[in-house]
């Protein structure tokens, strides 16, 4: 009835109301009501008239509402339970290091191999993971030429990995999205253009025959990773006045992009392993100034540093492009809307295609 966390440590979260008690994420039943962690790392749903009806698949509900990050429900309603911490500013530099450094290595090194794979681009995140678990299979999804493939087979070499390349078809595009829009209950064409990749990597894990995929997430919106951080305040993408709160908004998106990314891998037959995203990786990250977030144009400054003693540090310092551009994942679903007569003059027009896709 429960994922991610035995029902005596939820009960003592609950109780304590303390948001990160040592988990990588939990969701479920418990003592007649449904609870959800505070980042929402493992997606939940009840029917939107009963809540004693609940899947962790929305596709199993008729009318399935998804259990807010951080709330106990009821049949009297939803109840707030966990808030995100806002710890003080780590000032000395040595001890914020020294924070992630354990705490990630603990993390990464904790993963049991067992039925494991690694979901690998190239990127200092990815990298970490896989670090961790020396002897899993790496895999890596793109088009031909893509910056993604040619990324990880360089990272690969470094780090002397077993890399696998999946290569995106647009046939498999077109398959696909009927499927992802079915699983998400979302037609956006960004949503979309970022699970394809992993979705097709994950097919592909599957069939050779594992079960669990490690991943990466997480790594961007807790260490800054995100070019509007860096920006900030003069991005209009952003709201906060330093990057260190920009970097706390985008943590507050999370759930909203795991609930997309965890439903999408299970679709695909594998079971998502994010150690980057552990409570106790949270705990270090949360603190963090802006200056180990970014400095002079580097991002997730305290990551790369850490992940100098785990990874080549050509592999901790590599430039990473988001998974929709970095695989061409967005540049051809636009191709394939264009070619299916939905062009760019037209409102929305890849989103136009991908609910042509659907109804076919």
């Amino acid at each position: 009835m429960l994922r991610g966390a035995d029902a005596e440590t939820v009960r003592t979260a609950l109780r304590t109301a303390d948001p990160l008690p040592g988990t990588a994420g939990f969701a479920g039943e418990i003592d007649g009501g449904l609870v959800r962690d505070v980042l929402g790392r493992q997606p939940l749903f009840s029917e939107r008239d009963d809540p004693s009806t609940w899947s962790f698949d929305r596709r199993a509900l008729s009318h399935p509402v998804r259990v807010p990050p951080g709330t106990r429900r009821t049949t009297d309603g939803d109840e707030r339970v966990w808030t995100l911490p806002e710890p003080r500013v780590e000032t000395d530099r040595e001890s914020a290091l020294s924070a992630v450094d354990s705490a990630v290595a603990d993390a990464v090194f904790d993963v049991d191999e067992a039925g494991l794979a690694v979901a690998f681009s190239g990127g200092v995140d990815s990298a970490v993971v896989a670090a961790g678990v020396p002897d899993a299979p790496c895999y890596v999804a793109g088009f031909e030429g893509s910056h993604d493939v040619a990324a990880a087979r360089n990272a690969a070499a470094e780090m002397d990995r077993d890399l696998r390349v999946v290569e995106l078809t647009h046939d498999a595009l077109r398959e696909s999205v009927p499927e992802l829009v079915s699983v998400l209950g979302r037609t956006n064409p960004m949503d979309v253009q970022i699970v394809l990749p992993l979705y097709l990597v994950a097919k592909r894990v599957a069939a050779d025959g594992y079960d669990r995929l490690v991943v990466g997430q997480g790594a961007d919106e807790l260490f800054g990773g995100y070019a509007k951080v860096e920006k900030a305040p003069d991005d209009p993408r952003v709201d906060a006045e330093t990057v260190r709160g920009a970097a706390t908004e985008m943590i507050r998106t999370l759930p909203d992009q795991l609930e997309r990314d965890v439903l999408a891998l299970r679709a695909a037959g594998v079971e998502p392993v994010a150690p980057l995203l552990h409570d106790a990786v949270v705990r270090a990250a949360l603190p963090l100034p802006g200056e180990l977030l970014v400095s002079d144009g580097r991002r997730k400054v305290a990551l790369r540093e850490v992940a100098r003693t785990l990874v080549p540090e050509s592999v901790a310092e590599a430039d990473k492009k988001a998974v929709q551009y970095g695989t061409y994942a967005s540049r051809e679903l636009d191709r394939l809307a264009r070619q299916a007569g939905f062009k760019r003059r037209m409102d929305d027009h890849v989103e136009k295609y991908v609910r042509s896709l659907v109804e076919e």
